[in-house]
């Protein structure tokens, strides 16, 4: 039933890829010929020769000058064409930002100067890692992802043990990006399938209890409000097995203002059937369906 939908496939580029502190370490090496660093944001270094007008990087020869240019900025960075190339981009109304957050560490992705993790005192990387960890996966487990992102979510879970995860991404913009990351990169596990689609009109389509877990992580309230409702959530009930668990992230847009986003989606839930707790360490609520 899901052949009508389309299917992204992902493939990493594999491109050289700068954040601040690798362009500080190489504009600050000016002169200092042959350094080791790292050029896939954390996982690996490599051997990179810099000179007094121009540093080498895996056969591409840039001009000193473009370090210093970006030197300031908050963004990561390609090297395509012998250039620098910030990885970001606009579509219509949106602007798309893959975000550095620490040194060798998961960025997070900014959409309209929003960022889609939890980047205080945590890692988007170690965010995602508690988010799944309450999935308690056993091994095999079937996942729905109802939100891929930058896809940490379905990397953690196949990490945790499951057999295979579904995940949706509505943005095709922020799945091209993602392209580029090379956090992202276990998306290419063919144990991983996104579509490009709207999760509401995807869940319509799947089977009745076809998946043992669901990790629900979707952009905030005032951003994907259906994403909330209570159709969504006894859809999201129907497709669930019998002892299956649902973790739904909901951060805590407006707690200052006295709002309480996490209360309304716990009786929305409960009223879809769910037996619901809260998980604050996580900003988020644990839901069983219990028959």
């Amino acid at each position: 039933m899901l052949q009508s939908f389309k299917i992204f496939k992902y493939h990493f580029k594999n491109v050289p890829i700068l954040t601040p502190w690798i362009v500080e370490e190489i504009f600050h090496s000016a002169q200092a010929g042959e350094i080791y660093t790292s050029l896939d944001m954390g996982f690996s270094k490599e051997k990179v020769y810099v000179g007094k007008d121009y540093v080498i990087i895996r056969n591409s020869k840039i001009d000193i000058e473009e370090f210093k240019r970006v030197l300031e900025e908050e963004a990561v960075y390609a090297i395509l064409d012998d250039s620098l190339v910030k990885i970001a981009k606009t579509c219509g109304e949106h602007y798309y930002k893959l975000k550095p957050v620490a040194p060798n560490t998961a960025p997070t992705i900014e959409i309209n100067g929003v960022h889609m993790h939890r980047i205080s005192n945590i890692t988007p990387w170690e965010d995602s890692k508690i988010k799944v960890k309450l999935l308690s996966i056993r091994r095999g487990c079937r996942v729905l992802d109802t939100c891929t992102g930058l896809g940490y979510t379905a990397i953690w879970a196949l990490k945790m043990g499951a057999g295979e995860v579904l995940s949706v991404e509505k943005d095709v913009n922020v799945l091209e990006i993602a392209c580029f990351n090379p956090w992202s990169r276990w998306l290419e596990d063919n144990r991983i399938t996104i579509i490009v689609e709207d999760s509401l009109k995807v869940v319509k389509h799947l089977v009745d209890e076809s998946f043992d877990r669901i990790m629900h992580d979707p952009p905030r309230l005032s951003l994907a409000g259906e994403l909330y409702g209570l159709e969504f959530y006894r859809e999201l009930y129907r497709v669930l097995k019998p002892k299956g668990i649902l973790v739904h992230y909901t951060g805590q847009p407006g707690h200052k203002s006295g709002k309480n986003i996490m209360a309304g989606v716990k009786n929305r839930l409960e009223k879809a059937g769910f037996t619901v707790k809260k998980a604050p360490e996580a900003l988020a609520v644990i839901a069983y369906k219990i028959d």
